[in-house]
């Protein structure tokens, strides 16, 4: 790199070589001393006077260059132009030039002139010391390194060709090699400063912003020798371990910056060996990365990477927003959000880990499901926040009297809970008992008091024969059979419940191959005009003969469809099958359908009713669908409105088994309907207790009241209807004492039967 024009040299560089024609002024002063000092000795030694004069021009010089170096030493150099700095080396450049061309004139002078052996070495020497210092003071200008070597040397030469003498003259042609090696010495030395000031720039720029980047990198950063020692850190790093100023560290060792640490700052004692000891796994491959947890919440992960002379490269970021994050997330994953107990899945690893600790202990485990009875009426009656408040209160009784069992939410109202070994199964069992009588009781809730049972069911097993799913299922066997005897109960898992179990997988496999291939079969059950002079309505009730087990009860396999979740495929095979079977029967006797509660939870079912309309042909006035209170409690306003948009269509609804709920009056006002069927335990003793029939009665007059019709079910005895004709209490009848259900075709055998009873009746009359 070449600075042959200034215009191309950075200004502070330009400035810079400029500034160094004013330096060195001790050396400036011993030159002139020198100088007035060979002078004055020529001149006594010749008696030239001009020596003397040269002697006072030299002092004259070097006075006029120290005030011009005093007057640039004043200027504000950092306002300087380009310009500016340009005209100030004219300047100091005229002055040395001054100095060599006195210098050039005094040796020219003594080699043409005066011919004094002395004089000329004195002369020649002085000027050729003088233009070795050109070398030295004057790089920084190439300007000033022409003129004065061109001024030293030119008067010399010229001189000593016009002395006429050979070796003179020999002597002078040497002096141009000289010159042009002092030129180029010069102009060398200037280029290798300029190019060492440009790298050093560079350099400078490089470690500032390199210094910018290491101090406002989110990561800590620490680089250390072989030996462990500090050799680069930045400011973050120092921040997030508390460890000081980073020029304080430089060359210090990690592992006493560490200890340091834990001792002035926050980092436990033993903090600093494990530092050290995962950064040098990370660092030698064996880990990719560590994470390592500080007190105050504080969480740091660090990566390594080794560096050829053996050193390291340490860099760690703060995660402990990420690590909270995913620590916020895991327990969202692991429990459950309401109660805080652990959700099915990860009591599930909970137990695993237990018994992998545990893995030679011997003696029974247990496993107990508790499920609270009735708790759907709680929501239903007092609300969902309610029914939070008294799960969270039940799940903090149970979690108090547990012991050291683990346990866990499984779902909706039921907790599962583990026992680990027991002495043996006596003390187990007599332990779950105790934990199930204590959860029993009163729970005070939102200034209310709930009194709480819950059904178990438990099994024990030893801690090999363990999983999860397989005893869930046999305590959930042991819990149904709780249910099924009482509320509040506890029962223990038998191995004829798993084969009641298996059996029961069986029919249900059974029932969805039935209902697939419409196996499923139809009678019906009419519904008589109180004198039995007609028959109004027919309810279709399906029935399912098993190929191997018979009739299966429908309160069995209604059941079992319900749990599988193919009880509308049910209602959609009844619906299509009674619409057709009505068509052929007298236009007046309408089919009755029963929905269930997830029919009416989809708005398809109004496409659904309508099909069977439409590929039957049957009037809407003729279909009757019949819903149940159980229907309304899960999305009565969803239920109403579909009920609503059915009774917009013509068709009529009833509601079925009327009275057997807990908000039944409440219904009969705010529901679109047409017909109350009146459950059949009011009709079971009205005969012998006046108050059932009072009761009766009542129920009877409000519906009317309300525009409603009457049909009482159940109805079994001549007694029965003969007491609810007197007092009028119904508008159709469906029991036994008509007809029981009966296929399609007797619906209309039946219709004439009656007719034909009604004749004669009208003849006895007449007669």
């Amino acid at each position: 790199m070449k600075p042959d024009n200034p215009n191309r040299v950075p200004i502070d560089v330009y400035l810079s070589f400029v500034s160094s024609l004013s330096g060195n002024r001790m050396t400036l002063l011993a030159g002139v001393i020198v100088h007035v000092a060979t002078c004055l000795a020529v001149a006594a030694k010749t008696q030239y006077s001009i020596y003397i004069l040269l002697s006072l021009a030299f002092l004259l010089v070097f006075s006029a260059r120290m005030a011009i170096f005093r007057q640039f030493d004043r200027v504000n150099k950092e306002r300087l132009s380009r310009a500016d700095i340009e005209r100030w080396e004219r300047i100091l450049v005229a002055g040395a030039a001054c100095t060599t061309a006195l210098l050039g004139f005094a040796s020219g002078y003594a080699i043409f002139v005066v011919h004094d052996s002395f004089a000329e070495l004195a002369c020649i020497s002085v000027t050729m010391a003088t233009m070795v210092s050109v070398v030295g003071r004057n790089y920084g200008s190439r300007l000033a390194v022409d003129l004065q070597t061109f001024s030293c040397c030119l008067p010399m030469i010229v001189c000593s060709l016009l002395a006429m003498d050979f070796y003179r003259g020999l002597l002078s042609i040497f002096l141009i090699p000289f010159w042009l090696t002092t030129r180029a010495m010069a102009n060398g030395v200037r280029e290798f400063l300029y190019e060492n000031v440009i790298a050093r720039r560079e350099v400078t720029v490089i470690a500032d912003r390199f210094d910018t980047a290491l101090n406002n990198m989110p990561h800590g950063l620490v680089m250390v020798d072989a030996e462990n020692r500090i050799q680069v850190v930045n400011r973050k790093a120092c921040e997030l371990l508390k460890i000081g100023a980073p020029e304080r560290l430089k060359d210090r060792d990690l592992g006493a910056v560490l200890r340091y640490g834990a001792r002035y700052s926050f980092m436990d004692a033993s903090q600093p060996e494990l530092i050290l000891r995962q950064l040098t796994q990370v660092a030698e491959g064996n880990l990719s990365r560590t994470l390592i947890h500080f007190p105050e919440g504080l969480s740091l992960e660090f990566s390594a990477s080794r560096r050829a002379d053996g050193g390291a490269v340490l860099i760690f970021e703060d995660v402990s927003s990420r690590v909270k994050a995913e620590q916020k997330i895991m327990h969202m994953v692991r429990f459950d959000a309401l109660t805080g107990l652990p959700n099915r899945e990860y009591f599930g690893q909970l137990v695993q880990e237990y018994l992998a600790r545990h893995p030679r202990k011997s003696g029974p485990l247990g496993f107990m499901v508790l499920d609270i009875d009735e708790f759907k009426h709680v929501n239903d009656m007092r609300g969902h926040v309610t029914g939070d408040h008294l799960l969270c209160a039940i799940a903090a009784r149970i979690k108090q009297v547990c012991g050291n069992a683990i346990l866990g939410r499984l779902m909706g109202d039921q907790f599962i809970l583990f026992f680990p070994h027991a002495r043996e199964p006596a003390s187990l069992d007599l332990e779950i008992r105790r934990v199930h009588a204590a959860i029993q009781g009163h729970y005070e809730v939102d200034e209310l008091t709930f009194l709480v049972s819950l059904s178990a069911g438990y099994a024990t097993f030893e801690s090999t024969a363990f999983a999860l799913d397989e005893w869930s299922v046999k305590a959930d066997l042991a819990l149904f059979e709780s249910k099924s005897r009482f509320r509040g109960g506890i029962s223990g898992f038998e191995r004829e419940m798993d084969g009641r179990y298996i059996e029961q997988q069986k029919l249900k496999a059974d029932l969805r191959e039935a209902v697939a291939a419409q196996a499923l079969h139809l009678v019906f059950q009419p519904m008589f005009r109180a004198d039995g002079s007609r028959i109004e309505c027919a309810e279709a009730l399906a029935r399912w003969v098993h190929p191997t087990k018979g009739a299966i009860p429908p309160d069995v396999f209604i059941k079992l469809a319900e749990d599988m979740g193919i009880i509308s495929d049910i209602t959609r095979f009844v619906l299509f099958k009674a619409c057709n079977e009505c068509m052929t029967w007298p236009e007046h006797i309408a089919v009755s359908v029963n929905l269930s509660a997830r029919d009416l939870r989809d708005a398809d079912i109004l496409q659904v009713v309508a099909d069977a309309l439409a590929h039957s042909g049957l009037d809407a006035g003729r279909l009757h669908l019949e819903i149940t209170e159980s229907c309304l409690i899960d999305e009565p306003q969803a239920v109403r409105a579909i009920l609503a948009e059915l009774r917009a269509r013509g068709i009529t609804i009833a509601i079925d088994d009327f009275g057997t709920g807990f908000s039944s009056l409440s219904y009969l006002d705010t529901l679109p309907l047409d017909i109350v069927k009146i459950d059949r335990s009011f009709v079971r003793n009205i005969v012998e207790d006046t108050r059932r029939l009072k009761l009766l009665r009542g129920t009877v007059n409000l519906a009317r009241e309300l525009g409603l019709k009457i049909v009482i079910e159940g109805v079994e005895t001549d007694e029965q209807l003969a007491l609810l004709n007197k007092h009028r209490s119904t508008d159709l009848v469906q029991g036994y004492v008509f007809s029981p259900p009966v296929p399609s075709q007797n619906i209309t055998l039946l219709q004439q039967g009656v007719g034909r009873r009604s004749v004669q009746r009208r003849r006895n009359k007449v007669a």
